[in-house]
């Protein structure tokens, strides 16, 4: 078991345990829509062939993957604090004859991470820290100098109607419970989603040359009925749900009703089709 920080633990246990369940269920609609961005990301700030890269929150290791086909006879390390996620990860990586990958277990906030790398990928695997600026001074203390950082995070809630719109009606019955038996995701998926903020963590952290590039792709959530199910398993709503557990039993018909009626605007004849929105951002590490 690697060391996690305090603050970093109750979030551990989350993607370690319930969180994984959810994404593992729901992997063929998050992997799809979140791989596009990741896409662009890459496209926009590819790695280079023979790069001895470092992919922070790996999670099924998809991306750990695919920068290591960029790479080629370079090395890719996946690292990633749910080691469930990661003994999947290395079944696929296995399966995949994919030889120049390694998984590691670890809090990216306080980890030796080793290095130096010449770049660091994330996708949506860096809003989740307790502590934001030490996990990127961290993460720049294992890179080389004039290394690359691309990361990719949501923009905000209003700009993903999907995520937006469950979480309206969830918070018309329910308030984030001071009390759960469930452990929480740490500060959420939407902590890094406001430019100003992440740029300065960015700067306070050490890294330079900062871009945020925005990008809106669309989201294939399956029939009307499994984007309900997604929403109220997943996300900002499911999170208030699975808080709650039993407590919310009685209510949860009517929230799916109204949650169905709320996403109905974005069906089409090829199922749920809502607007996703990213920042790919960028920045390096000091030359010298």
């Amino acid at each position: 078991m690697a060391e996690v920080a305090a603050a970093n633990q109750e979030a551990t246990d989350a993607w370690s345990g319930p969180l994984f369940e959810r994404f593992v269920r729901f992997r063929p609609f998050v992997a799809d829509g979140l791989g596009a961005h990741g896409e662009v990301a890459l496209a926009a700030h590819p790695p280079r062939p023979g790069d001895r890269v470092l992919d922070i929150g790996c999670g099924f290791g998809d991306t750990t993957l695919r920068l290591a086909g960029l790479v080629g006879d370079g090395e890719v390390i996946g690292v990633d604090v749910s080691e469930p996620f990661l003994e999947l990860a290395r079944k696929e990586a296995v399966a995949a004859g994919v030889g120049n990958v390694d998984y590691r277990v670890g809090d990216a906030q306080i980890a030796d991470l080793g290095g130096p790398f010449d770049y660091v990928f994330s996708r949506m695997g860096v809003m989740f820290f307790a502590n934001p600026v030490a996990a990127l001074r961290n993460i720049r203390a294992a890179m080389a100098p004039g290394a690359r950082l691309c990361m990719v995070v949501w923009r905000r809630k209003l700009d993903n109607g999907w995520v937006w719109e469950a979480e309206q009606v969830v918070d018309g019955y329910l308030d984030h419970p001071e009390e759960s038996d469930e452990p929480t995701c740490g500060p959420g998926p939407f902590s890094m989603a406001d430019a100003d903020t992440v740029s300065e963590q960015l700067q306070i952290a050490g890294f330079e040359a900062i871009e945020l590039r925005r990008s809106d792709l669309p989201m294939r959530m399956g029939t009307l009925d499994q984007a309900v199910d997604m929403t109220m398993a997943i996300g900002p709503a499911g999170e208030v749900l699975r808080l709650w557990g039993d407590r919310a039993e009685e209510i949860r018909p009517r929230i799916a009703t109204e949650i169905r009626a709320a996403l109905k605007q974005f069906e089409t004849d090829d199922g749920v089709l809502a607007s996703a929105s990213t920042w790919a951002i960028s920045a390096l590490a000091p030359s010298a």
